[in-house]
């Protein structure tokens, strides 16, 4: 299927690792041009890379411009970056307020300012589409990491709001949840379940996972970043001109447990 990609210009956030990495990766084999925000260096010293604190509004805006002034606009964001509290957050009360601070900086005013940066430049330009990654996490309440769980359904409702005020204006804006995918976020949740329980308690992240796969995922599988990266790029080319404001999962069918 062409997707009709070549030259576009992309910037993904969180784009060093995990989906991030895979959609960047995807965009580059449609040949579009991809500019990648993140904390940490990516291994290919090739990649057009800045580096961006999104919870610092200056530093998203600078490096927007930048952007701009290299290649004259941007048509595609994919927001992946996000963090969790890494702790286990069952009963709530076992964490703290406290623990919920930098969660939300950077999932959801990280999207904030990520949002007052490239919506206006999209708005006057009259096209352009933006895909946030959330989770499944935030649509079901997951209570393994409420701060986490709270701030994907803060990005998910954005979204919408972001679609409705960007429609009229030839903006798409769509949101994707991935399920159970083998990344470092859900490594953590694990480790911090398992650093709870008693010597005779403890299991291997493999064992933990699996049993949560069998016992939750209709599909029977783990999702891989590249199954979510497929989604990405799809909803952000012509194919689905005619789609947004949507809440799109990746999950295995995982909400259907719920």
């Amino acid at each position: 299927m062409e997707l009709n990609l070549k030259n576009h210009v992309v910037v993904i956030t969180g784009g060093t690792s995990g989906i991030g990495l895979a959609t960047a990766q995807l965009f580059q084999d449609e040949e579009a041009h991809v500019v990648v925000w993140d904390l940490h260096e990516p291994n290919d010293s090739g990649t057009d890379f800045s580096h961006v604190d999104i919870t610092n509004s200056t530093d998203v805006e600078n490096a927007f411009s930048n952007v701009v002034e290299k290649y004259g606009r941007v048509d595609h964001l994919v927001h992946a970056a996000a963090i969790g509290s890494g702790k286990f957050g069952f009963p709530y009360d076992h964490l703290k307020p406290d623990d919920w601070r930098k969660v939300v900086d950077v999932n959801i005013m990280g999207m904030t300012n990520i949002a007052h940066a490239v919506g206006p430049a999209m708005r006057e330009q009259k096209s352009g589409t933006m895909v946030f990654i959330a989770s499944v996490a935030g649509q079901i309440g997951s209570q393994t990491d409420p701060p986490y769980s709270a701030s994907k359904a803060a990005n998910i409702n954005f979204a919408q709001c972001l679609a409705k005020d960007l429609a009229p204006h030839g903006v798409r804006v769509n949101t994707v949840c991935p399920g159970m995918i083998q990344t470092p976020l859900n490594k953590s949740v694990w480790q911090a379940w398992n650093d709870l329980q008693d010597e005779n308690q403890k299991r291997s992240y493999e064992d933990w996972a699996g049993e949560k796969i069998r016992n939750t995922i209709p599909l029977q599988s783990w999702q891989t970043p590249e199954d979510i990266a497929n989604m990405i790029v799809f909803l952000s080319s012509e194919r689905t001109a005619q789609v947004t404001g949507q809440t799109i999962n990746v999950d295995g069918g995982f909400v259907m447990h719920w």
